[in-house]
């Protein structure tokens, strides 16, 4: 017949030594271990669910975010929490002891990282949809910003848990600050093609589609990226900049014109009389203001030409586009030449007059 163990039995076993640890001290680190990892995964429910049940009043995804991180935290980062806090009252060897503390710290600099990352991700992501919600072409750039701020954390990871391990990490950061140095000097002009993509990506002196004009070329932009920029010029070639060329150019944006100004001239005859000289800005006037979509600015007899009269005339299309322009220009031209010929105006063209003297 079994007989249930008296307490000063269970006491007795309790007090067992094993290991530098008495059976109780190990019973109250199994207890303490199972407990925390109960808390936490409990705390880590609880959290999520009324983090989610918040988010769901509101209009912000941030509070989304915040659940999402949360609920990614698994349950190995509790047991490996747990672990190391349990075991702190007892006396290990130190090879077991270095190796949970090591484990530790891996574990959590992970977690830290991805963590990190994540939030940095999406940091970046909401930057680019509030600048540029629609443009194509910051894609690019968020993505290898993204990328750069990944790697960047990565390193502070690793340096961290190197130091951690015991590792002297001072000719490590300083090997690594020469080695950055050769390389910064090396990559010099990516480097620099790099740091103009992302002053364009935050300065916006122009988007993809915009046509633009950068010394004597000119054309729609069709691609942004992190060393060059691709515009498609009007006879169809494709033109590749580099980004540090654009930021160091003057550029042309005609795509954020909101009206294109016009000069032109035009000269008639020396033979056209006083009367239709006098007469020939109100003509114009009254062509152009009947041309819907251009507003005049100003009709002018400018000068006296070597064969002709010649008039300034400046208006304005209301409207960036060029094929616009061209045709407002086309109709002005046309109803010109038709009250002119009306008036008995004749355009000039270049002319000489020879006079010949005869010796008697």
């Amino acid at each position: 017949m079994l007989c249930m163990p008296t307490f000063e039995q269970i006491r007795q076993w309790l007090n067992i030594q094993l290991f530098n640890n008495t059976l109780r001290d190990y019973s109250v680190a199994l207890v303490t271990l199972v407990g925390l990892i109960l808390i936490f995964a409990l705390v880590k429910k609880l959290t999520v669910v009324r983090l989610r049940r918040f988010a769901k009043k509101t209009v912000s995804d941030l509070d989304d975010f915040i659940a999402e991180l949360v609920n990614k935290i698994g349950f190995p980062s509790f047991v490996v929490i747990s672990l190391y806090i349990a075991t702190q009252p007892l006396h290990l060897e130190k090879t077991l002891e270095s190796i949970i503390k090591y484990l530790f710290v891996v574990v959590i600099t992970f977690r830290a990282v991805t963590l990190l990352q994540q939030i940095a991700a999406y940091g970046v992501a909401k930057s680019y949809q509030k600048a540029r919600p629609d443009d194509p072409a910051a894609q690019t750039v968020v993505k290898n910003l993204t990328a750069a701020l990944r790697w960047a954390i990565w390193a502070l990871g690793l340096v961290f848990v190197l130091d951690n391990l015991g590792i002297n990490i001072s000719a490590l950061v300083a090997g690594l600050g020469i080695g950055g140095i050769a390389v910064a000097m090396a990559s010099q002009a990516i480097l620099g093609d790099a740091f103009s993509a992302l002053s364009i990506f935050v300065d916006k002196p122009f988007q993809v589609g915009d046509f633009i004009i950068v010394g004597d070329f000119m054309g729609t932009v069709e691609y942004i990226g992190l060393k060059t920029t691709r515009v498609r010029s009007l006879g169809g070639e494709q033109l590749i900049f580099s980004n540090t060329d654009l930021t160091s150019s003057r550029i042309k944006n005609y795509k954020r014109m909101y009206e294109r100004r016009v000069l032109f001239n035009i000269g008639v005859i020396y033979q056209t009389s006083s009367e239709q000289v006098k007469k020939i800005p109100f003509l114009v006037q009254e062509v152009i203001n009947k041309i819907e979509g251009i507003r005049l600015d100003r009709v002018h007899f400018a000068s006296f030409g070597d064969f002709s009269l010649n008039y300034e005339i400046v208006y304005y299309v209301l409207s960036p586009d060029y094929n616009v322009y061209m045709d407002k220009q086309q109709a002005i031209n046309f109803a010109l030449k038709d009250v002119f010929e009306k008036e008995g105006i004749e355009f000039a063209y270049p002319t000489q007059t020879l006079f010949v003297t005869k010796d008697s």
